[in-house]
């Protein structure tokens, strides 16, 4: 059993490491959203290696990260992480808006993101938002709010790693691995649906660690 208590690097935000293991003979070691957030654990890669991961507390693996490289054999050990979907949105739209305007609409955004407190990463015009809860839940504070010129959708893990550099990889997909604990609740006039689709009493209420809202 290998022992790696270290990343070389990753392929993702150093494009000198991502051409030195091209053309190499790439093991991948295939970890889901919660494994990766442990410091410690045992994989085995897709070519049979076993390998015991023993990083520094509260480090972690990433999408990309380069555990092994052997340059004689022309092989290497890179981190396969299989990442949950990402809410996107896109404020393309309002950059040909007058500055008030921008100010107003980034305002109102930070606004409805902040108060269901969801982690972002902002990259441009797009902000990158973890799938943390029920996509209808997410749908619906965007609907609700409803501010011009913002649009969103969602899209796979895979395809928005290639524009973030690796810590923006770890704040977007770090922690969001485990079910969301926060009862997000929306409602119809005398129904309360939360996050999981449980009918309830339409009162509002917070709990530590989580937001509670409501839309009307």
């Amino acid at each position: 059993m290998k022992i790696f208590s270290e990343v070389i690097g990753n392929i993702h935000g150093d494009k000198e490491l991502a051409a030195k293991i091209e053309g190499y003979d790439i093991e991948r070691l295939h970890l889901d959203q919660w494994t990766a957030q442990k410091s410690r654990f045992i994989v085995t890669g897709d070519k049979g290696t076993q390998c015991a991961v023993a990083l520094k507390r509260n480090h972690q693996l990433i999408e990309g990260d380069v555990l092994e490289i052997d340059p004689v054999n022309r092989k290497a050990l890179v981190a396969a992480i299989e990442l949950n979907p990402v809410f996107v949105i896109d404020l393309s739209e309002i950059e040909k808006l007058d500055k008030l305007q921008i100010i107003q609409t980034c305002i109102e955004l930070g606004h409805a993101i902040g108060n269901q407190h969801w982690p972002a990463v902002i990259k441009g015009t797009k902000v990158y938002v973890p799938l943390t809860v029920d996509r209808k839940v997410m749908q619906s504070v965007m609907d609700t709010h409803a501010i011009p010129g913002v649009t969103y959708t969602f899209e796979e893990g895979s395809t928005v790693i290639p524009y973030l550099a690796p810590h923006e990889i770890r704040n977007l997909f770090g922690g969001t691995a485990q079910e969301s604990h926060a009862h997000v609740h929306t409602h119809t006039p005398g129904i309360t649906t939360d996050a999981h689709g449980h009918d309830g009493h339409d009162v509002p209420h917070s709990h530590d660690g989580g937001a509670t809202f409501h839309t009307h």
